[in-house]
């Protein structure tokens, strides 16, 4: 049961997202506030967030915990790193391949953009699945390798090799970037995503390109064109 019809999804609100995304540099407060407020509004198409635990694997941004909170979550933010703007305020320090969460004990499992960051992506979406009670969500979104995105900071030249585009993103900035393939960034398909969500003991509720309009939905069923146009695969799953 939904808090609220769906709202529709076009072309208006991809250049709005994109847009914040350019100057997630430069201006990270609002293209985080965005995501937040975004992601929120995809939720509330499957279910309430009013008084429900909401844990977020991978968490970062105050700007998300903020948004749930004024939603009425009770949110929970985990991520490896004990600095991170999220953890320092209420936040757990944990592994996502070993969470300090009990079996089936969360509403609601947030994870954005964090799968791609992981060498065993299968392994933590399964982690995710656990924690999550019976009848509860589970929302994993990422950016596949061959996107336009896929080597984040080095794109699009990851598409000549990750270790080309780390090379040359040294030689233009004079240092590494932070997502290195093979180390903090690893080879993602959408291929995968689909292929674990149905194969988890699950219902899949949403697949389709997160920021892309409904309409670009179809893509999903082209193997090889979905791996370039998705750019981040959204997956939203009811645990049996």
């Amino acid at each position: 049961m939904t808090s609220s019809e769906p709202m529709p999804r076009g072309v208006r609100r991809s250049v709005r997202l994109f847009r914040s995304f350019l100057v997630e540099q430069s201006d990270p407060h609002r293209f985080y506030s965005e995501l937040a407020g975004d992601s929120i509004a995809l939720l509330r198409e499957h279910t309430s967030l009013e008084g429900r635990t909401v844990l977020d694997v991978g968490a970062g941004p105050s700007e998300f915990a903020r948004a749930f909170r004024a939603a009425g979550a009770h949110y929970v933010p985990v991520d490896h790193d004990a600095s991170v703007a999220s953890v320092r305020d209420g936040g757990v320090v944990g592994d996502a391949l070993r969470l300090p969460v009990a079996d089936g004990s969360v509403d609601i499992v947030f994870s954005s953009n964090m799968w791609e960051h992981v060498p065993d992506p299968e392994a933590v979406a399964d982690e995710l699945l656990r924690v999550t009670r019976p009848g509860g969500l589970v929302f994993l979104s990422y950016t596949n390798w061959l996107s336009p995105w896929g080597g984040h900071e080095t794109s699009p030249w990851h598409w000549l090799g990750g270790q080309r585009a780390i090379a040359r993103y040294e030689r233009k900035h004079g240092h590494p970037p932070k997502n290195r393939v093979g180390e903090t960034l690893h080879r993602v398909s959408v291929r995968q995503g689909l292929d674990w969500a149905h194969g988890a003991d699950a219902d899949v509720l949403a697949a389709r390109p997160r920021y892309l309009p409904d309409v670009a939905a179809h893509v999903l069923r082209l193997p090889g064109v979905r791996e370039v146009i998705t750019w981040n695969l959204l997956l939203i799953l009811r645990r049996r």
